[in-house]
Order: structure tokens, then C-alpha cells, then sequence
């Protein structure tokens, strides 16, 4: 069935009802809220192991739900993770399979003219009828909204979050704006805001004989209208304005991508916590700060409190038996902008070092935290080491929704899974490729890893790592185990599709 066909016959399928469902009858479809952070490391919440930033909101979420161990991103960076959580199909079947700026356009990275000029922002989109989760829930009854960061279609393409199932968009539609917290516009739907921030363009460094040491030099990055705090003002809304019908809240915050900019209070906090530091000054990007590990903390201690704020907004509305809480990020930890991942241990137990974080298909790179809270549904204090992906997201929210995924995906629902029953249709293997970073592919298949690195120059060599016994992906184990690497060859050969965007084309795998 192709997407038309199947975007009309999605009214259909959803009143058959609850026999395509495992969720049971005679209930309420459950709201779903889905939190996706951004560079969030594997490592950097307290109930993944992390020992310097404080998560208590999000930790409290894993402990009355489930924690899994082994759940993966769809893309080590941006745009091509969130296709795929969108779209249920991995990074081989996936229209967007990198970031795509698009740059046909003009002058697409020159900030201040893309500023004022839609036409040079944003990414490349997705087609009109490209089958999203988004529309799947509308037709299945539900309210949908996005808040936070798109990248999937400019401002003035078929890609925009209105015209892919999206009720209601506020935040970024472009990745390279969401690169300040305090930028001059945001997107309401199809209208852009003016806020009342100056234009500061990144890589501004600090001001000529200015002293580094000195917080008040940093005057020019940290404005008027913190994006984060209006985007949380419009989630509290939209959760309010839907509180007696279903609603798909997809949270998809820029934090803590860099740059590195966190309200004084929570610097403040970790100032005192970590003691002394040295400044960054913008040699690696982005803009400079005066405290970088207590800003870089202070972040995604802020995303936490917001979290905390929205849950206890869903109990005071007496919804917590009726909605689910997803929580994850879009890829590993980053290695610019004044980031330190390797001092907070960011991938743990993974290597947090660049080319093993984001950017690369490494365990740092694509393994993420996934947490799923829903009272009386999942039960507290349970783990999963379910090897599950963002392709597994469509169908399991299809299965919550009592409606038929779309034929042509990848995903499995693990909605069994999450109440605690065997998982009967598990992945024999996990794919992905990345057309970025000398060029990637690799599969997860049980225990084992394969991985093909630089690809755009040729080389097809697969290194093979035992995850059972090498966690960290330091020991390639090819020449022993040639029937594995036999094995991962044939499954990276099938499940590569010949990309329609160029610029996302092997060479080295026969793409023309």
C-alpha cells in the first residue's frame, strides 16, 4: 500500500477499535507525552549513572516506571534521528538520513540573514505524503503537538510540523537558529514571533580586552526571552486546553545542545558544587562562558525541574493514570562548544571522547536512555534490556492508540514489553548508516556490533565488537569470528536502500 492509500485508510482501521489493540477496552485513549532531549548522553542522568548533575524529576519517572538498557537513537545527530522516530522506518529506509541545510537555497549559514529570510531557513524537507506519527495519532482521535526543535522542512516547504500531523507547532523550525537560547524569532504554527532579543550571532567572541575571568564579559549571552521557558509556557497551555480529549505531546527540546546557556540560578547552584573553573572563551564554537561545566549541568538540571513541573501539572489535572511519559535523546554527547563530556562521563559506561559520541555510530553515539512512565500500566522500579530502537516508537504508540501502524515500516511495537509480557517479536538485528562523518554503517545484532567506518573513501572493512565483554568497542574481533562479520555484510548489503536525496549516497555500496 503506498502512503496515500494508507493516509486514507487510517480513519477506517481506527474504529475497528480495541481488537488491534493490546491495551485493553473500555478506557480512555491514553494521552502520550514524548520528551526527546537533544546531546543527551547515555550517561548524564542520575538513574543512568551520572554522579555530578542532579536528575531527581527524571529519576523519580524511572523509578515508577521502566528503565531500558538497551535503546537506541535512529541516527548519531539531529535531523535523521528525528525522521526516523517519526517515520518508524531506520536510517537505511529513511527519507532524511543526515543533516541536509539545504544549501541550494543561498546563503543558508549566514545567521542574521536566515534571521530575516525564511527562505534560507531550515533543513531539507520530507515529502507532503510522508506517512508521520503525527498524523497516525490525528486519525486516530488524538490532539498532536510539537514544541521544541523540528529540522525536518523549512518554513516555507511541505515539511513544516502543520502539514506533517501536527496540530499545534511552537519552538525552532530550524536547527542552525535553535544554535542560541535566546534567538529573535520562534515559530507559532506558521507564523513567525519576534521576541525581544538582540541579535547575537554564534561564534561571537568575547568582547576585544575584555577579562575572561570576569562574569559581567559575558553580558551579550544571556539575554531577554529565554526560548526554553516560552516553549514549557506552551506546553503547560496545550496540556491544559486538551486535558479532557487525548492528546501527543512530542517535547522535543534543544536542550543541551550547545551552546552552553543556563539560568543564573542553576549555574549558581553548580558554581558551588564544583568549585572554580576555567572559562571558555568560544575556541570550539558556539559562545564563550565564564562557567562551562556548572552551565552545562545547570541545563539539563533546568530540563529536569521543567519535567517535574509538567508531571505534577498532569496529577493536579488528575491525569496521571491516563497518560504515558516517554523520555529519551536524540544521540550521544556532543564534543564542542565548551562541552566537557569526557569530565562528566557523559556516554558511561561507553567512551564519552570525540568520534565515539555524536557523530559516530559507536555504543556513545546511538545508545540513549529510554524511560517509560504510565501509572497503573507499567509497573515501578522495572528495567528492560530489550533491544529496541526510534523505529520501535510509531507502532508501540500505534498499539497505545488502537490504531494500525503503516505497512512499510521497521518498528516493532513493544508496548508487551512495557506491561511486563513477553515481548514475542523482537528485532533479529538493528541497522543503521550515516552519510556523514567519513561515511558510517553498523548493526547490533545480539551481542555483537559491527561497524564500517569511512565509507566515502572506499573502504568496507567491518570491525567486530563482543558488547558482552567489550562495552567500551576497543577490541575488534573480526579475524576470529569471519561467519559474524559474513553475517552483518549481507544484513548491511539488504538493508541499504538506494537514498533518493544525493548527497546521502554510497558510492561504495553501488549508489547511483
Amino acid at each position: 500500500m503506498d502512503r496515500r492509500s494508507f493516509l486514507k485508510t487510517l480513519g477506517a482501521t481506527a474504529a475497528l477499535g480495541p481488537a488491534l489493540c493490546q491495551c485493553g477496552k473500555n478506557r480512555r485513549k491514553p494521552n502520550i507525552i514524548f520528551i526527546l532531549a537533544d546531546d543527551l548522553g547515555y550517561g548524564e542522568l542520575g538513574c543512568y549513572g551520572q554522579e555530578k548533575i542532579e536528575t531527581p524529576n527524571i529519576d523519580s519517572l524511572a523509578a515508577q516506571g521502566m528503565k531500558f538498557s538497551q535503546f537506541y537513537s535512529g541516527a548519531p545527530v539531529c535531523a535523521p534521528a528525528r525522521c526516523v522516530l517519526l517515520t518508524g522506518k531506520h536510517s537505511g529506509h529513511a527519507f532524511i538520513r543526515g543533516n541536509h541545510e539545504w544549501s541550494e537555497r543561498g546563503e543558508v549559514w549566514d545567521f542574521a540573514k536566515a534571521v530575516e529570510n525564511p527562505a534560507l531557513e531550515g533543513q531539507y524537507p520530507i515529502p507532503a505524503d510522508t506517512v508521520t506519527l503525527g498524523k497516525v495519532l490525528q486519525s486516530a482521535g488524538y490532539t498532536t503537538a510539537i514544541v521544541g526543535k523540528w529540522g525536518l522542512g523549512a518554513p516555507l516547504s511541505e515539511g513544516i510540523p502543520n502539514k506533517q500531523g501536527f496540530d499545534f507547532f511552537y519552538g525552532y523550525n530550524c536547527q542552525r537558529q535553535a544554535h542560541t537560547y535566546f534567538p529573535k524569532h520562534l515559530w507559532k504554527n506558521q507564523e513567525k514571533v519576534w521576541l525581544d532579543n538582540k541579535l547575537v550571532v554564534p561564534r561571537i567572541p568575547l568582547p576585544e580586552g575584555a577579562d575572561p575571568y570576569d562574569p559581567e564579559s559575558y553580558s551579550d549571552f544571556w539575554l531577554q526571552e529565554y526560548a526554553p521557558d516560552l516553549m514549557f509556557n506552551e506546553i503547560t497551555s496545550f496540556v491544559r486546553n486538551n486535558r479532557d480529549h487525548p492528546f501527543f505531546l512530542y517535547w522535543a527540546t534543544p536542550i543541551l545542545h550547545v551552546p552552553i546557556q543556563a539560568p543564573r540560578r542553576w549555574v549558581d547552584y553548580y558554581v558551588k558544587k564544583f568549585g572554580e573553573e576555567e572559562p571558555y572563551t568560544g575556541d570550539q564554537g558556539y559562545y564563550p562562558h565564564r562557567y562551562p561545566r556548572a552551565a552545562y549541568a545547570g541545563m539539563i538540571s533546568y530540563l529536569d525541574e521543567q519535567i517535574g513541573f509538567l508531571h505534577q501539572q498532569i496529577k493536579d489535572l488528575g491525569l496521571e493514570k491516563d497518560t504515558v511519559f516517554f523520555f529519551t535523546s536524540d544521540n550521544g554527547p556532543t564534543f564542542t562548544g565548551g562541552a566537557d563530556s569526557e569530565w562528566f562521563d557523559s556516554a558511561r559506561p561507553f567512551r564519552s571522547d570525540r568520534g565515539r559520541g555524536k557523530g559516530s555510530v559507536y555504543e556513545g553515539g546511538i545508545r540513549v536512555p529510554l524511560i517509560a512512565k504510565w501509572m497503573d500500566h507499567i509497573t515501578p522500579q522495572t528495567e528492560s534490556d530489550l533491544q529496541a530502537a526510534f523505529w520501535d516508537v510509531l507502532p508501540t504508540c500505534c498499539d497505545l492508540a488502537n490504531v494500525l501502524p503503516p505497512g512499510d515500516i521497521d518498528g516493532k511495537s513493544f508496548l508487551p514489553t512495557l506491561w511486563g509480557k513477553k515481548q514475542e517479536s523482537v528485532h533479529e538485528f538493528l541497522y543503521w548508516e550515516f552519510p556523514s562523518y567519513g561515511g558510517q554503517q553498523a548493526v547490533r545484532m545480539g551481542k555483537w556490533k559491527g561497524i564500517r567506518q569511512n565509507l566515502f573513501k572506499g573502504e568496507l572493512d567491518i570491525a567486530l565488537y563482543d558488547l558482552e565483554n567489550d562495552i567500551r568497542e576497543e577490541n575488534n574481533v573480526a579475524a576470529q569470528h569471519p561467519d559474524i562479520v559474513e553475517r552483518i555484510r549481507k544484513i548491511m548489503e539488504q538493508e541499504h536502500q538506494t537514498p533518493e536525496i544525493d548527497r546521502f549516497k554510497f558510492a561504495a555500496l553501488g549508489d547511483k
